[in-house]
C-alpha cells in the first residue's frame, strides 16, 4: 500500500486595514477543492498573527492577499517574523495591487511567488501544489 503525503496546509490571510476579501475567500476555497487544509485568518491581520498562527498551525505556506498598497512594507514584515521565529521554511506568497516595480524586489527578499488581478483560479492552485515538489 503506497504511503500518501498528509495534504498542504496553507493559511490564507488578510494584513493590514484592506476591507476587501471576495478574491481571497475565492482563492481559499479553490485552494481547498485542490484537497489542501485551509486556515483563513480574516481581514485586518497584522503580520505578528499572522506568523504566530501560521507556527500554531504548522502550515506549509502563506497566501497573503494586500490591496491596501502596503505591499512592500507588509510582506517583508512577514518575512522577517518568519526568520525571527525560525519559520523560514514556511512559504511565502501573495497577490493585490502590485505595480510591475516591486515585483521583482518583493520576489527578491522572499516572497515565492504573486499574483496580481485577473491571475487565474487554476495558476493559483498549481503554484501552491508545486511547492511541494
Amino acid at each position: 500500500m503506497a504511503v500518501t503525503a498528509p495534504p498542504m496546509r496553507v493559511l490564507i490571510g488578510k494584513v493590514g486595514l484592506d476591507g476587501h476579501d471576495r478574491g481571497v475567500k475565492l482563492i481559499a476555497r479553490a485552494l481547498r477543492d485542490a484537497g489542501m487544509e485551509v486556515i483563513y485568518t480574516g481581514l485586518h491581520q497584522m503580520p505578528e498573527q499572522i506568523v504566530s498562527t501560521a507556527i500554531q498551525e504548522d502550515v506549509d505556506a502563506i497566501g497573503l492577499s494586500i490591496l491596501s498598497g502596503a505591499h512592500n512594507t507588509l510582506f517583508r514584515r512577514v518575512l522577517e517574523l518568519l526568520k525571527e521565529q525560525d519559520a523560514g521554511n514556511i512559504v511565502l506568497f501573495g497577490g493585490g495591487i502590485i505595480p510591475d516595480e516591486d515585483l521583482l524586489d518583493l520576489k527578491a527578499a522572499g516572497v515565492k511567488g504573486l499574483f496580481r488581478p485577473g491571475a487565474s483560479m487554476n495558476e493559483i492552485v498549481e503554484f501552491v501544489k508545486g511547492l511541494r515538489s
